[in-house]
């Protein structure tokens, strides 16, 4: 849709919206760059103060998907006053400010409208050195992958609808949703990332062609590797899905092909969208086992090779091994 519009020319915008990236970066002088983007939610739990955190950790994500350092959060949130209790939105709003103290950012107020359900995020602002930030459009043939949260979300979610999923799983699932990526991304740092991305609604399988794309490159998964919520898959055996799967299979389906035979509960796992999901990194391939030597001792949620960049051949896409 954006592409039908004029665009607007600005040499100090250094990320736009043309390579599907989490956040846009504008220069504001040679040090400094500003890191913007805006992200909400429905509720993915009962708990108000769990879906402000989980919605929080999720806006805040894109700005450590681009090495930036979060600084300023405005709440964007839609509410059924008449529906729901005021305490619930406290709570909401309570959850997010733990999440923005816990970032090391401030909240600075917010919009709020009527709707008939609640939807709330953030927009959030962060900084980053106009030469250090990342996108997701540098991965090179050679490169590692590296994961720092397991996928499954979505299915878990929808599945505890029904009460198929066991308490210790999707309260693990929640511990990882409301991991900030701040650990992750400071670790991140000290190596040289040649593209990142954080794995949300379009699943692994849509960020990563995202990602693809960008960097005219094929990535190589192994799904063996690939770290998984518990019951996950076991949802998907028991026919769960979500509303979004079939729109991220047309998505990447004529760029994507598998290298064996894999069950159809695997095959969705690929796309399974994520909420306030890990980041995916691209790094020279002799330095990804210390980026997850260093990784598990924070801890993230997780900290795994999943794959690699190979040559796109004159056309980018996602190989399943």
């Amino acid at each position: 849709m954006l592409d039908s519009l004029p665009q607007s020319e600005d040499e100090n915008l250094l990320v736009g919206y043309n390579t599907s990236d989490d956040a846009g970066v504008y220069r504001l002088s040679e040090e400094l760059a500003l890191v913007t983007t805006a992200d909400f939610i429905t509720p993915p739990v009962n708990d108000p103060f769990v879906y402000g955190q989980i919605a929080a950790a999720n806006a805040l994500s894109d700005v450590y998907a681009m090495g930036g350092q979060p600084k300023v959060c405005l709440n964007l949130l839609c509410f059924p006053s008449k529906l729901l209790p005021h305490k619930d939105l406290e709570q909401i709003i309570a959850g997010a400010l733990s999440k923005i103290t816990e970032a090391g950012a401030v909240l600075a107020g917010g919009h709020s409208v009527e709707d008939d359900e609640p939807k709330f995020g953030l927009s959030v602002t962060g900084l980053v050195h106009p030469d250090k930030f990342w996108t997701n459009a540098g991965a090179q043939p050679g490169d590692a992958l590296v994961l720092t949260k397991p996928l499954g979300s979505g299915v878990l979610f929808n599945a505890n609808l029904k009460r198929w999923v066991s308490e210790s799983a999707m309260q693990r699932c929640i511990e990882a949703l409301i991991c900030l990526n701040k650990g992750a991304a400071e670790i991140m740092r000290k190596y040289d990332i040649h593209a990142v991305t954080d794995v949300t609604g379009f699943g692994l399988g849509g960020h990563g062609l995202e990602m693809a794309k960008a960097s005219n490159v094929k990535l190589r998964l192994k799904m063996a590797d690939l770290p998984l919520f518990d019951e996950a898959i076991a949802m998907y055996d028991k026919g769960m899905s979500t509303g979004v799967n079939s729109h991220n299979e047309k998505l990447i389906g004529a760029y994507l092909e598998y290298e064996k035979e894999f069950s159809a509960s695997q095959k969705q796992m690929i796309l399974d969208p994520q909420t306030s999901g890990g980041l995916l990194a691209a790094l020279p391939a002799d330095q990804a086992a210390e980026l997850v030597k260093d990784l598990a001792q924070i801890p993230t949620p997780a900290a795994v090779i999943i794959g690699e960049v190979i040559s796109s051949g004159g056309k980018p896409g996602l190989i399943i091994a």
